[in-house]
């Protein structure tokens, strides 16, 4: 995919307030997701996927659930989440932008 320059494009709207843009190689994926939604009085519902997955709050505070436990994070925190395990987030922040690292990719996402 080489080079993807965000003034270059138009994100993917994902869900009403919420975008992403993806780069990808063979085997690894990054993910940049925005949420203009928040703060949320829920979490979203809890999903799982067979891709391990590294995320970094760059902006916002949320509530990330890994299999149901919470834990407060804030911008410049880190989660991971091995594959196949339920989470989720709750938005606590009007913006929050998490971006996602996956292996393998996530052929669902292009």
């Amino acid at each position: 995919m080489g080079i993807v320059k965000k003034a270059g494009l138009t994100p993917e709207a994902i869900a009403a307030g919420r975008t992403r843009y993806l780069a990808n190689t063979d085997n690894l994926m990054l993910a940049v997701i925005d949420f203009q939604d928040g703060p949320t009085t829920e979490p979203d519902p809890p999903h799982s996927h067979p891709h391990e997955q590294i995320s970094y709050v760059a902006a916002g505070e949320i509530i990330f659930f890994l299999d149901g436990k919470p834990t407060r994070l804030t911008t410049g925190d880190i989660y991971t989440v091995p594959p196949n395990v339920p989470h989720t987030v709750q938005l606590l922040t009007e913006h929050v932008c998490l971006i996602d690292a996956f292996t393998p990719i996530r052929q669902d996402f292009l």
